[in-house]
């Protein structure tokens, strides 16, 4: 508990209270000086690994001996409260860090020390090695999502503002690795393909108004527009399974070669139905553009994502039509 002024420093004189200003201070009724008091300050070190799991040291001290917290102690004279997080990084948990943002501050009432203002970095890495040490008894990474109990709520505030800020780039990593191991699960293309898939009969209406008026495909003309409709919108609907990949490749094969063998047997070029898939990618991509689609990474990166995603499926698309116009394959 924060000791109260007995004395003034200035005269020697006996302190009285007054209220001044809204609030009971200190006062020398003697040379009129007023004893202001402030939060102590803390600073506080978030450090996470490469999997994204936070490091912890349980207090071996009061208050809350036992318990699990940041890495965190008093600012002292002389230091900057960015150079007191570091110190105490090094002190309670044995690492070196390089400072990487500031996260939170915080203002805390503690019943031992009175009031607090906890000020949390986060910090990277980049030495040492992590061993309880000054005022803890242990160390140890836990999941950012499901850690034990922490003894301070400013530190639990730290690590949701945490969270916030990783959000976006985790996503894109998550993602990226997903979608380079060929998984299907999680990519935040997603969220855009399902309702490229909701949306599919007003993108079928777009590209058919583009396709029979096109002078690249002048046979779309004599086609009765609602089997282009139905056949475009079917395709359409299918996107997600079919940009799955590998699972859903005999399906892909299959719908476009007899798609070829229907087209060439009603006399169509084959450059006309590759240019037909190309108009129907196009009006796919300018309807995916329209989504709301804002300048932040995460936008950015989703975009990316699809026009990759529908670059490799409409290859195959391609691909296995000019392969079903191709006579020995259709034999």
């Amino acid at each position: 508990m924060r000791l109260k002024r007995k004395y003034c420093s200035e005269c020697g004189q006996k302190v009285v209270t007054r209220q001044i200003a809204g609030r009971t201070r200190q006062v020398c009724p003697a040379c009129e000086t007023i004893f202001y008091e402030n939060p102590l300050p803390v600073a506080a070190a978030l450090v996470m690994n490469d999997r994204r799991e936070v490091l912890l040291v349980r207090r071996k001290r009061q208050p809350h001996r036992g318990k699990w917290c940041l890495p965190m102690g008093f600012a002292e004279l002389g230091e900057t409260v960015a150079e007191a997080a570091r110190r105490e990084l090094h002190e309670e948990a044995g690492i070196d860090g390089r400072m990487v943002r500031l996260l939170d501050a915080d203002s805390y009432r503690s019943s031992h020390y009175g009031d607090l203002l906890i000020v949390t970095f986060e910090l990277e890495k980049v030495g040492g090695r992590e061993q309880a040490g000054d005022d803890a008894e242990d160390v140890a990474y836990f999941p950012i999502a499901a850690h034990p109990p922490l003894a301070f709520s400013a530190n639990e505030k730290a690590l949701q503002v945490c969270l916030t800020a990783h959000r976006e780039s985790w996503a894109i990593q998550d993602s990226f690795a997903s979608l380079q191991g060929a998984g299907t699960q999680g990519l935040v293309s997603d969220a855009l393909v399902a309702t490229i898939q909701e949306r599919a009969e007003e993108i079928a209406r777009r590209w058919l108004d583009d396709v029979r008026s096109s002078p690249t495909t002048p046979s779309y003309r004599c086609i009765a527009p609602q089997e282009l409709l139905d056949r475009a919108a079917t395709a359409i609907s299918q996107f997600g399974r079919w940009f799955a990949g590998d699972e859903a490749s005999p399906e892909v094969r299959e719908f476009y070669r007899q798609l070829a063998r229907e087209r060439k047997g009603q006399g169509f070029r084959l450059d006309e139905l590759l240019s037909s898939l190309m108009l129907l990618k196009k009006h796919v991509w300018t309807f995916a553009r329209s989504q709301g689609t804002s300048a932040n990474p995460l936008d950015v990166y989703r975009m990316l994502e699809l026009d990759r995603r529908m670059a490799e499926f409409f290859d195959r698309a391609m691909y296995h039509a000019a392969r079903g116009f191709d006579a020995e394959s259709v034999a």
